[in-house]
């Protein structure tokens, strides 16, 4: 237990680990904090069951809850393919009421401060409010993108082999095994990814009430098969409408996954092509998707960009040595972290694309920047050479910026594929 004063007021507020029959009064706290919207009864049942009551934290004035904090128990995709432990941080909230008294931050300690005994490397997040997390020492590494797509006026080509791939149309509650086969081979293949190794986690792509909709159809699902295996899925809803010229529907897209250029073009093309429509939206998706470069005119998608993932390095010589490094790399890191100062100091990286250590020297700096700067470059989805532009990091050996940079970088973007 964890008492914590209140700098205005003198008053205090106790924080413990969540207790399973306390989840209720938790949850409502946590929902008004969010604007207090009810939610459907399968969503919230399904919360309470993803919820792991070791890891997660209320903050309470007597009876009330005040405070909200948890962290789940992942395994996140990391340059190079390898699935390390991670703490998905989710469901902070503070109370209108206690704004100001210190209890984002007690929580905060606190987690960061279990996280590190759990012996994960890494917290990640996704961000209400971007401004509250860098002082904690949490990163943008991740951008997802969204797009309005003007299926009447904007064609697709599509690569050789998308001809040999069947479609066909499937509740989305029958196949969520082959479904999940499908996911479970892409894991490896993007960082920021998430394995899903609760039977629960599959059910959030699921998640389908009537008040969600917004006037569109329930949930559809089309499976892509190739000799007589699948090789991608769809989820998806219509929203019917009609204007002066006829129809004007909308095809809003959940998820879509492909195992291979020609599946995930075959899904796409479906997607373009369903009747009685006339516009695509598509939200989350990876910033690098191969489409982008198969339409006809890009402007017509209507593009844009926001932040996504942040990341924390929890223990910074932990995850840099769990990753691998596009090019080789030799470079000691002046690391400055204010929250968690067991990660400040100097750290020699050394790797390359098979593997690498990360240790404590004391051999003079080549860079110097902080942890939230290496959080930003974790994933491989933010140059270093950007945050040294915007004067986040400092290069104290000519070259090493660069030869860092090229390191850090990955191949293919990193992309969160669902909240949590």
């Amino acid at each position: 237990m964890v008492t914590v004063a209140s700098e205005t007021t003198g008053s205090a507020s106790e924080l413990r680990v969540l207790r399973p029959g306390e989840w209720e009064q938790w949850y409502d706290t946590l929902l008004r904090a969010f604007g207090g919207m009810p939610e459907p009864d399968e969503e919230r049942a399904l919360w309470q069951e993803l919820t792991e009551y070791d890891r997660f934290l209320g903050a309470w004035e007597g009876d009330a809850v005040v405070g909200t904090a948890g962290a789940f128990s992942f395994r996140l995709t990391v340059p190079g393919g390898t699935a390390v432990p991670a703490a998905g941080v989710t469901a902070v909230g503070v109370a209108a009421t206690h704004r100001r008294r210190g209890v984002l931050t007690s929580m905060m300690r606190r987690q960061l401060d279990d996280v590190r005994r759990w012996g994960e490397p890494l917290a990640v997040l996704t961000a209400s409010e971007p401004g509250i997390y860098g002082r904690f020492g949490y990163g943008a590494a991740s951008y997802q993108l969204a797009a309005d797509i003007d299926t009447a006026r904007v064609s697709l080509s599509v690569p050789d082999g998308t001809d040999d791939v069947r479609l066909r149309y499937a509740e989305p509650g029958d196949v969520v095994r082959e479904c999940e086969a499908v996911y479970a081979r892409l894991v490896p293949e993007r960082p920021g990814m998430l394995a899903r190794h609760r039977p629960a986690w599959e059910r959030v792509g699921l998640l389908d009430p009537e008040s969600g909709r917004d006037g569109a159809s329930p949930l559809q699902c089309v499976l892509a098969e190739r000799g007589g295996e699948v090789v991608g899925f769809a989820r998806y809803r219509v929203k019917l409408g009609w204007g002066p010229s006829g129809h004007d529907g909308t095809v809003i897209l959940k998820e879509l996954y492909g195992l291979d250029p020609a599946a995930q073009a075959a899904l796409w093309r479906f997607l373009y092509g369903i009747d009685l429509t006339s516009t695509l939206v598509v939200r989350g998706r990876p910033v690098d998707e191969a489409w982008l470069y198969q339409v006809s005119d890009i402007r017509r998608c209507l593009l844009s960009k926001r932040d996504q993932y942040y990341v924390r390095l929890v223990d910074v010589g932990a995850a840099l040595a769990a990753r691998t490094y596009q090019a080789p790399v030799d470079v000691v890191l002046e690391v400055s972290d204010g929250f968690c100062p067991w990660n400040a100091g100097r750290w020699r990286l050394s790797g390359d694309a098979k593997g690498a250590s990360c240790e404590r020297t004391t051999d003079p700096a080549d860079l110097a920047l902080s942890v939230r700067e290496l959080g930003a470059a974790y994933l491989g989805g933010v140059p270093l050479t950007a945050l040294a532009a915007a004067g986040r990091v400092r290069e104290l050996r000519g070259g090493a910026l660069t030869e860092a940079s090229v390191a850090f970088g990955s191949a293919v973007a990193p992309w969160l594929p669902h909240g949590f």
